[in-house]
């Protein structure tokens, strides 16, 4: 990403991003152990018709590493910070996995600063007691050998069998680029998901427009998450991507493009803002 740096609201951190395109704004939250980069066949075809807002998140990218514990809400705060920076009030609210996550909390702790949300592979619920489990012991691993260690299961976590089958050079680029993330920033934002709070009862007050997208083979966040946050949402569009696994805008960038684009063109971009909910730190 050709990122600019600038500093957050909230603690004394760099925040890289990617500002580019012009129009309504659209605002980019990108998934757990990638960077804005993850968007990088997106970024050209939405800012050839919106300002895309590409941010690395703390830890994560050229921003700064995550250097304490941290909240979802936290994350909140930082893209508030740079939307601040660059003088943009209201923003589409766009973002695969955590960066859902971030986007449906943002859309109930800032709702005047949400148009509307694009939800990609992400969930509105808790964390399964058995996955917090599961990411405790990934991450003693991490802690004593590195990420390294983890390379198998992180690939089949985030990539659906389709593109492990299909497309080998993608996995193995991104494989190494999971592997070589700051350890304890990883651990960091690790911990902010697993202890997040369950959205979903609230979500009935959010009324922007909201795209959920969801990739078929998706093993992390299964569709069934996807269906449910749909479900929850009272406008919003459900899309699921065929052959796709977790990264679905990476594994099959044309379908998510298309469906990004399809909904800004006919609900998303130029909409209200949403209407104010309860703040919620909890995260």
């Amino acid at each position: 990403m050709s990122a600019s740096t600038a500093l957050t609201n909230t603690i004394d951190m760099d925040l890289a991003y990617d500002d580019r395109g012009s129009g309504d704004a659209v605002v980019l939250g990108h998934s757990f152990l990638c960077s804005g980069e993850m968007w990088r066949e997106q970024v050209e075809p939405l800012a050839s018709e919106y300002r895309i807002i590409n941010v690395d998140y703390r830890g994560h990218g050229a921003s700064s590493h995550a250097t304490s514990p941290f909240t979802l809400s936290d994350m909140v705060r930082d893209v508030v910070g740079v939307l601040d920076r660059l003088g943009i009030e209201r923003a589409v609210w766009a973002g695969l996995s955590v960066g859902g996550m971030v986007s449906l909390r943002a859309a109930l702790e800032v709702p005047d600063r949400v148009t509307a949300m694009i939800l990609i592979d992400t969930d509105g619920g808790q964390e399964l007691a058995w996955t917090r489990l599961k990411y405790a012991a990934m991450g003693a691993i991490a802690r004593v050998g590195g990420m390294r260690l983890l390379r198998g299961a992180i690939v089949e976590r985030m990539f659906g069998a389709t593109t492990r089958r299909t497309n080998p050079e993608l996995v193995t680029e991104w494989a190494e680029r999971f592997v070589g993330i700051h350890v304890p920033s990883a651990l960091r934002m690790l911990a902010a998901m697993a202890s997040r709070n369950d959205l979903l009862p609230r979500l009935s007050s959010v009324h922007v427009p909201a795209l959920v997208v969801v990739g078929k083979e998706d093993a992390s966040l299964p569709p069934q998450r996807s269906m449910r946050l749909a479900e929850a949402l009272p406008n919003a569009t459900y899309v699921e991507v065929a052959g796709a696994g977790h990264l679905s805008a990476l594994e099959r960038p044309a379908d998510v493009t298309a469906a990004m684009l399809d909904f800004l063109r006919t609900r998303g971009a130029s909409a209200e803002p949403s209407r104010p909910g309860d703040a919620e730190e909890n995260a």
